[in-house]
């Protein structure tokens, strides 16, 4: 299993990417941050590990430009900060 079959399995998630199957495992992660549920994010977690997911969303949450929702980002600065150390 990948993280993109996520996004294959709930396409909504990605709605205007026409090939979701070449989105790559951080914008998979972007997607299932901000528009998935609590399942999304442990499948992701389960796929990749707590980890490399809280080292992906550390390196792309701190780029100057990041497409993470506010309250996304400060909510799971707070979640990796507590759970992937």
């Amino acid at each position: 299993m990948n993280p993109q079959d996520i996004i294959m399995r709930k396409p909504f998630l990605a709605w205007y990417v026409k090939n979701p199957a070449q989105l790559s495992d951080e914008s998979v992660l972007e997607h299932v941050l901000n528009y998935g549920d609590w399942s999304d994010v442990q499948e992701y977690i389960r796929v990749k590990g707590i980890q490399e997911t809280a080292n992906i969303f550390y390196h792309q949450s701190h780029n100057e430009r990041s497409n993470y929702l506010p309250e996304i980002k400060y909510y799971f600065n707070k979640y990796f900060a507590k759970y992937a150390q």
